[in-house]
């Protein structure tokens, strides 16, 4: 079962300190968390920029996300360890709290034992995560505008949408963590086997007069500011993303009226 709230934490780092949060995080702060009521999902450095840590937690529902924030926030570990994680960070507020945008649309858990503590071995694979902040005129139809719409022209060009997200609307539960309130996203992962894959979507779409017309045009009408897209590879001691089957066909119906 996939979990029905999902943090995508992203933080600026100090230059050159990712590598000591990411070794500090790795040996200390997964299964702490995790011995709390929460799920450590994925860990990631950005190839872009050098500064950046992402990862991503899930939760069974709001309420138990209070709980377990407040477990491990409060506990042992976070006391022993805050300092030195803090010391690295620039921001740490730019927090998406998120839900699947639908019960099959969301991560599984990896069903594997997670990577020791000692390991040094990078996991291969690149996983692009895009973000749409929604017109408010948008936020009630733009899934299915996506599925209609844009997943099919990603799909074709190599890039299967493989999970989908929607902004979770909740009262922020541990308000001692901000979240990003006040606007609406969408937000899709997809998974490349590396990034001369990733190139060769991008050139795909690059080719495309469909895309590149009337689609992105559309797509824009929808957005209250311009996309994101982030390229992320995974930690050490990352579990990989598991995602649901759901497949989109290259043709998922016609264009809205007035845009053919």
């Amino acid at each position: 079962m996939s979990w029905p709230v999902v943090e995508l934490r992203r933080y600026t780092l100090h230059l050159d300190k990712r590598d000591t949060l990411i070794e500090l995080f790795d040996r200390e702060l997964v299964e702490t968390q995790e011995a709390c009521g929460m799920d450590v999902i994925a860990q990631f450095r950005d190839i872009d920029h050098p500064n950046m840590f992402t990862w991503l937690r899930g939760f069974a529902d709001m309420g138990s996300r209070a709980a377990a924030l407040t477990a491990f926030y409060d506990g042992p570990a976070w006391a022993a360890h805050r300092d030195a994680a803090n010391a690295t960070m620039i921001d740490s507020d730019n927090v998406r709290l998120l839900h699947p945008r639908s019960p099959a649309a969301g991560f599984e858990p990896a069903g594997i034992a997670r990577p020791e503590r000692n390991a040094t071995r990078l996991p291969s694979g690149l996983t692009v995560v895009t973000i749409y902040t929604l017109a408010p005129h948008a936020t009630a139809s733009f899934a299915d505008f996506f599925d209609r719409i844009i997943a099919p022209d990603m799909a074709a060009s190599g890039a299967r949408p493989c999970a989908t997200f929607e902004t979770e609307e909740s009262a922020n539960t541990f308000p001692r963590l901000p979240v990003r309130e006040d606007e609406h996203a969408f937000v899709w992962f997809a998974q490349f086997d590396d990034v001369t894959a990733y190139d060769r979507h991008i050139a795909t779409l690059a080719a495309s007069h469909e895309w590149n017309g009337r689609k992105r045009r559309l797509l824009e009408r929808q957005l209250c500011a311009p996309g994101e897209r982030w390229r992320l590879v995974p930690t050490a001691r990352s579990l990989p993303l598991v995602y649901s089957a759901r497949q989109y066909s290259p043709d998922q119906g016609p264009l809205p009226k007035g845009d053919r």
